[in-house]
């Protein structure tokens, strides 16, 4: 109420007996929960503020966090607040969503949750990012799986099967039809013959004629 810290128990009887001390009871007892609402809020912004720099979205033990947030000199103590022990205060920042909150037999843990606009942003980014990256390894897989499918496909057709040549009468002739085209161009070739010249085509004992 005061927002005095005292050294030791003397020095907190000698602030309770001060004019100043008086002075605030009075205006206390006139309007106390306004008081009570007033130290609350400050007590959770430190201890949010505490929580968010110190330890960051990690999950922790809630008296880590309370040990070190009573450790400054200028705190708020939880007995002017609204909350009677750091469990309900613990179990009040699950309820309003400020904090991820869990029981376990070795106590409360919290974990700060960040509504900073940057840093959602930068989350949405990286879940994008992620089911993108999620979307290209799943088409991947699909192709693949497409492709083994046809290779198991096309070993299941049936193989051309390949028999030896039987003939029962061994002499007869194997024959071979030749393309048609081939043994016309054959036929059109000239006689290896011609290529000697006219006079070989003459009749033996032609006379040649004699130059006078």
């Amino acid at each position: 109420m005061c927002q005095k810290q005292c050294r030791d128990e003397n020095g907190f009887k000698c602030h309770c007996m001060s004019e100043s001390h008086q002075r605030q009871l009075l205006l206390a007892s006139e309007n106390p929960q306004q008081f009570m609402d007033y130290f609350s809020e400050e007590f959770r912004n430190d201890f949010l503020e505490l929580l968010r720099r110190r330890f960051g979205t990690k999950r922790v033990h809630n008296n880590i966090v309370y040990n070190e947030y009573i450790s400054h000199r200028e705190h708020i103590h939880m007995n002017a607040t609204q909350w009677e022990t750091l469990t309900d205060f613990t179990k009040w920042l699950g309820r309003e969503g400020l904090c991820k909150v869990d029981e376990t037999p070795k106590g409360w843990y919290i974990q700060y949750i960040d509504r900073d606009p940057e840093t959602i942003r930068r989350q949405l980014e990286q879940e994008k990012k992620k089911k993108q990256d999620m979307d290209d390894e799943e088409k991947t897989a699909r192709f693949i799986e497409q492709q083994v499918r046809r290779g198991l496909e096309g070993k299941d057709q049936e193989e051309p099967i390949f028999t030896e040549l039987n003939r029962e009468n061994e002499e007869e002739k194997v024959t071979f039809n030749l393309a048609k085209g081939a043994s016309t161009s054959a036929a059109a070739a000239p006689p290896k013959g011609s290529l000697l010249g006219p006079s070989v085509l003459k009749p033996p004992g032609a006379l040649l004629p004699v130059k006078r």
